[in-house]
Formats: C-alpha cells, structure tokens, sequence
C-alpha cells in the first residue's frame, strides 16, 4: 500500500464547533516536531502505527456530511497534520468531490512543499506561538523559519486565514508583544478571524501520566478578563490597519 494512503490517528471528534467554521468532524493525526511548553497534548507527540486508510477516513466522514450543511465540514488537526500531508491530500481531493469543506488546524512545521496540501484546502488555523525566533525557540524549541515557508505558501495559494494566538502570563499578554503580533500579522494575506486564547493548565494531568515534567509549572492560568480586553484593544487597531 502507497505511504499516503495510510495515516496515524490520534482520534475522531465529530460535531466539533471550534475548529473552522460550522460544525466540524476533527481528524486528531499523530506526531509534531515541536514540544511547546503549553501543549494540551502531548500524548499526539510521537507518530504511531498507521492505522487508517484513506477510504476508511473518507468513509467515516462522510457519514457526518448531512450536519455540515453550507458552512462546516472536516478539519485536519494533531499533533501536526502537515507530517502527513500526502495523506490528507488524498483525503481532501475526496471530500472536495463530495462536496464537502477543508481546513487544516496547524503550526506551520511540517516537511515542506506545502503549496500542494494548500491547493486541497478551504481554510487554515494557523497557530502563532511568538513573533521573534528567541522567544519562539524557547517555547517550541525549534526555528521560526519554517513557519515563515509555511506562511510564504499560504500567501501565494490565497488562503482564508484564522489566526489562534495563546495568551500566556508573562511571554504574550504584554503591550509590547501585541505590538509585534500586529506588525507580524501585516505579512499574511487573508487573515479573516483572530482568537486568543488564554493559557491553562487542564493539559497538566497528561504530563503526569506520561512521566513527563510540566514545563510551565510556575504559572497561572491566564487571567481571562485581561485576555479580553488585549483582544479588544488589539483587533481594534488590527482592523485600523490590515489591508488598507
């Protein structure tokens, strides 16, 4: 059997409301390059068996289409879907031709030649962890620049864009760093949503069970009504700006 005819899936959660527009069957696939220190999920870490086909998730999905209706769809999240591009490639050249919407939930860190997933997908989630390669090493513990390739096939594929940004106490809840997310943000096209979402600890548990230290022990979770007011402040000036 061909390598992109088969994947490793962490889960399927079907009625999903926060992952892309409408209602949504997420695809949790297995393995991520980066270990961010506020994972919620670190159990989707390492790649696994495969252990479904590209007929066998087509299937599955399509059992759900009467609950997309004209707005949801499938979203391809982990982990890192992009590890596993070939296969939610075949997968997404299937949903189009029944009809049914693509977005890919991801961090930008995948193998490359990512302009050919793209032209199979409608939307993309696209998770900033920083704006600067210091702070963003430190928190992932790789390089920027493979976000910015990520970022660069997005732009030239004309991708409706979400932008997910945690709030974290100390390392993004400053005026100083929504100063450089705004200045980010002006390089991608196609930005039609922004979320923060504030830092928690829920994933702390997971951890635990799997013998690994919680990088962020020290901190609180995130203060939600200050986490409103960033955003209000911010998308404010943000839509002063963008694309004018």
């Amino acid at each position: 059997m061909k390598k992109s005819n088969v994947a490793s899936i962490d889960s399927i959660e079907t009625m999903g409301l926060v992952d892309g527009p409408g209602i949504r069957t997420v695809i949790f696939f297995n393995g991520c390059k980066l270990r961010c220190k506020f994972c919620h999920n670190p159990e989707m870490w390492n790649k696994r068996k495969n252990n479904i086909t590209v007929d066998e998730l087509v299937n599955k999905i399509k059992r759900s289409k009467p609950y997309f209706k004209d707005t949801g769809g499938v979203t391809f999240s982990g982990g890192e879907p992009l590890l596993q591009a070939d296969f939610i490639k075949e997968v997404a050249k299937r949903l189009h031709e029944e009809g049914i919407n693509t977005c890919l939930d991801t961090a930008g860190v995948g193998l490359g030649n990512y302009e050919e997933v793209l032209k199979h997908i409608d939307y993309v989630l696209l998770d900033i962890k920083h704006t600067n390669n210091e702070s963003y090493k430190y928190i992932t513990g790789k390089e920027l620049k493979e976000v910015e390739n990520f970022i660069d096939a997005c732009n030239k594929t004309h991708k409706k864009i979400w932008i997910r940004q945690v709030i974290i106490p100390g390392i993004t809840d400053s005026d100083e760093y929504m100063e450089s997310l705004l200045k980010y943000l002006m390089h991608i096209k196609g930005i039609e949503r922004i979320d923060f979402l504030p830092y928690h600890r829920l994933g702390r548990e997971k951890y635990l069970k799997l013998n690994i230290p919680y990088p962020f022990e020290d901190k609180n979770d995130m203060d939600k009504d200050k986490c409103n007011i960033l955003y209000n402040n911010f998308i404010n000036k943000f839509n002063k700006i963008y694309e004018c």
